[in-house]
């Protein structure tokens, strides 16, 4: 009873809080829905961020991943960290330059109005097919590992896999449909604060359990336990992901998500100043550099504790097992609260991107070019709803064999390359071109997908025959061929094909565009805590 008690308690206080916070706010124009009226202030920026990028996704497939692999999957955190230096430094101040709503929009100025609808519908495809459904998933699947669900109910796994998934996303539904950007920027805050201190409670109260009270003693006992898991270059043979990519395609991969992706980057763009927007991203970035001791080192200590009893396949049991292990009885209703609110934040953050990437890059330029502020709110509602049908049919459908996390990943790499190279080539060079960028937004995903899809097979034998390995080439690495390949080939078609190309920027900023003094700084110890986690940990 307790447990229901405080998981209503938590939940309704964060619904509460996030109502009385916006419930006098008149969503009458875009910017008001998309962009929270562009009134975000730092901690608010940075509390969304976290959330958004952090789910259960990260709390079970990560230290899945940690369980069956070691320590080097942190590197999806900790490199986060050094992309946010770059949004904060670069990126974020040309975007409120700018004016911006979504990154579509950028493309429409830098190239034209096709260039910015097949963007769209990349970045609304992807959300569709991985971000949404998995997200749902592996909360649905989460709930139920740790609390029995489906025994509560009486009913069949499945059948409480769909009841969850339906239950989460409606509720996502409601804050992303009627509450806008604000409303999902607020409650991700509070639930960040919980996520923050239910992630950090579980290694320490983990580690006390091990050491007997003494979480010192139990970090040094699973640490000579196994001290090849604590290897952060993950240079063991066959490496799930080896420390090489870190140079490659991993780079592409984070700058993209945290530089260039609509449903990152829409929290800085609502920034009431340029300020507050690069204290928000470095903020997070802070954050990142915590998040392994949350979502990788328990996965670590579930080994110590359960490598005996969980097989081969089996490691997303290893965080729900060791939560049931040391997890005190009064808490257990406010982790389920956390669980679910990280759900939660990441579903309806993605939903109030889809919907703004909707309205502004498909409805506003196809259906209704006179839109007023209401009509295009409405139009994104519609969005929303829509979308978050599709994730909910298909969160169960989704195949859980092997590492989702990894699957998550390897479906956006499709579309991160050559993204990147179409963004990242028009902000570095007046000369590329609308036609250049129009075929590598097609060329790079069907070339990504055909090297690791389609002829997957017998791409890895030539590959491995070329480089005299038995290891397969790991994904991140036709990530960066991709890029590379897209990039050229828009060089080349931009120099066999030149166009007259020239952006309009606005002499008005909506924002004010003074920097933070400490920008620089604070993105020098960043960086440079990034290298020392990586010195320290190498083997």
């Amino acid at each position: 009873m307790l447990a229901v008690i405080s998981f209503i308690g938590f939940t309704g206080l964060v619904a509460l809080i996030s109502y009385l916070k916006t419930r006098n706010d008149v969503m009458a124009t875009s910017d008001d829905y998309f962009l929270g009226g562009r009134s975000l202030t730092a901690w608010v920026i940075a509390g969304s961020l976290i959330l958004t990028n952090l789910s259960t996704e990260h709390l079970i497939g990560l230290n899945a991943d940690a369980f069956a692999h070691t320590v080097a999957v942190m590197a999806w955190e900790t490199t986060a960290a050094l992309a946010m230096v770059l949004t904060a430094l670069y990126f974020l101040p040309k975007y409120l330059k700018r004016g911006l709503t979504t990154i579509p929009e950028y493309l429409s100025l830098r190239y034209d109005q096709n260039t910015r609808v097949i963007a769209t519908i990349l970045f609304l495809f992807s959300y569709v097919v991985a971000i949404l459904p998995v997200v749902l998933l592996f909360g649905a699947a989460g709930l139920e590992s740790l609390f029995d669900v489906s025994g509560v109910l009486g009913v069949s796994k499945s059948s409480a896999v769909w009841i969850m998934v339906w239950a989460i996303g409606t509720l996502g539904s409601l804050y992303a449909i009627f509450g806008g950007l604000k409303a999902v920027a607020i409650s991700d805050t509070i639930n960040g604060i919980g996520f923050l201190a239910v992630g950090l409670i579980v290694p320490a109260l983990a580690l006390s359990y091990v050491g007997d009270g003494n979480i010192f003693k139990g970090l040094e006992t699973v640490y000579q336990s196994a001290p090849e898991k604590f290897d952060i270059t993950g240079d063991e043979p066959g490496s799930f992901l080896p420390f090489g990519v870190l140079f490659t395609g991993m780079i592409v991969n984070q700058i993209f998500f945290w530089c260039t992706n609509q449903s990152i980057i829409q929290r800085a763009l609502g920034a009431k100043s340029l300020a507050e927007g690069q204290k928000g991203v470095l903020i997070a970035a802070c954050f990142k550099l915590l998040g392994p001791i949350a979502i990788v080192l328990p996965g670590i200590i579930a080994y110590y504790l359960f490598k005996d009893q969980i097989g081969p396949g089996q490691s997303m049991l290893a965080y729900p097992m060791l939560v049931k292990e040391i997890l005190p009885a009064p808490m257990v209703g406010f982790f389920a609260a956390v669980m679910v609110g990280a759900v939660l934040s990441t579903f309806n953050s993605v939903l109030n991107s889809s919907a703004t990437l909707f309205s502004q890059g498909i409805y506003h330029i196809f259906v209704n070019k006179q839109a007023t502020g209401r009509q295009m709110v409405w139009s994104g509602r519609v969005c929303s709803i829509l979308l978050a049908i599709i994730a909910m049919i298909a969160a169960p459908l989704i195949d859980t064999s092997g590492s989702l996390y990894n699957y998550l990943q390897k479906i956006n790499a499709t579309f991160f390359g050559p993204m990147l190279a179409v963004i990242l080539l028009g902000l570095l060079t007046k000369h590329v071109t609308a036609r250049s960028a129009k075929v590598g937004m097609i060329f790079g995903p069907v070339l990504f997908y055909l090297l690791t899809g389609t002829f997957d097979e017998p791409v890895q034998n030539f590959v491995k025959n070329l480089f005299g390995t038995e290891d397969n080439i790991h994904f991140l690495h036709f990530l960066a061929l991709v890029f590379i390949l897209t990039s050229v080939l828009m060089l080349i078609i931009s120099k066999l094909k030149p166009e007259v190309t020239k952006e309009h920027i606005s002499d008005v900023s909506i924002v004010d565009l003074t920097p933070w003094k400490y920008v620089k700084p604070a993105s020098l110890i960043i960086s440079f805590l990034v290298i020392a986690i990586y010195v320290l940990l190498a083997r």
